[in-house]
């Protein structure tokens, strides 16, 4: 089983345009994702999956591979497929196609490994997304953070921007979760995924995982402890991250190497 890495990046959020370029601690975003994802090592590869020129010209200025994609996908999941696609003489049905969201700079590469445990547990996971603790209420109440409903098996039942399982008060022992951006595909469940017609929770959430909640299931929690590690979902989050950043000891050792 191989696994191929994918970061989809794109200029034209709709919460925060041009995030991708935007600088943390003097790097672009997207560089932070894609050097913190090389640090995991089973990679076959591992590619920014992009629409604009912008990123298109940095990443060639860093001989990060890059692979253009349609500027249509409204889903990081589509423009995922189609850039897989577009290697498909090197992916077998049963290899491994993660997406590591673009606006990730925190990851770690022990969530990666995390996110492929599942599958060792046989033939019928298909999919996977990470799953973080939610140790306080304002990532509970954020609308920018999906959280995530699963039944006694793990497996996805359903993907909201509203405040689930909805508690008036939020309390750790709640059992609440986040999406954290990095999502595993057996390559023949990507491809069952992406000729599936968009749902209506999908849409109306603007969460990919609902499509798959929508038609039959299958997709299953990788289960991550909370640690201070935060998405960039909009211009504030910038400086959380910078905060947290300027002591975390992966940056330290890329950061070095850069120097």
């Amino acid at each position: 089983m191989k696994i191929f890495g994918f970061i989809p990046a794109r200029m034209a959020a709709s919460r925060f345009p041009g995030k991708p370029l935007k600088k943390i601690l003097g790097m672009p975003m997207i560089e932070h994702v894609y050097i913190r994802a090389k640090f995991y090592k089973r990679w076959e590869k591992l590619f920014v999956a992009g629409c604009d020129p912008e990123i298109k010209f940095f990443c060639n200025s860093k001989n990060i591979p890059y692979i253009e994609t349609s500027k249509k996908h409204q889903r990081c999941l589509d423009r995922i497929y189609e850039a897989a696609y577009k290697k498909k003489k090197l992916i077998s049905d049963e290899d491994l196609i993660l997406c590591v969201q673009g606006d990730e700079p925190m990851l770690r590469p022990e969530m990666i490994t995390n996110c492929i445990k599942p599958f060792n547990r046989g033939k019928n996971i298909k999919a996977t997304v990470l799953a973080m603790n939610i140790i306080g209420k304002d990532q509970y109440f954020d609308p920018n953070i999906v959280k995530i409903i699963h039944d006694e098996n793990d497996e996805v039942l359903y993907t909201s921007r509203s405040p689930i399982p909805y508690s008036k008060k939020f309390y750790k022992g709640l059992g609440a979760k986040r999406i954290y951006g990095i999502f595993a595909f057996k390559w023949s469940f990507l491809k069952k995924f992406y000729f599936t017609k968009e749902s209506f929770l999908e849409r109306v959430e603007s969460c990919d995982s609902n499509r798959i909640c929508d038609n039959g299931r299958g997709q299953f929690i990788a289960r991550q402890e909370y640690f201070n590690s935060f998405s960039v979902d909009c211009p504030s989050d910038l400086k959380k991250v910078e905060k947290y950043l300027k002591k975390d000891k992966l940056f330290k050792k890329y950061n070095l190497k850069k120097k």
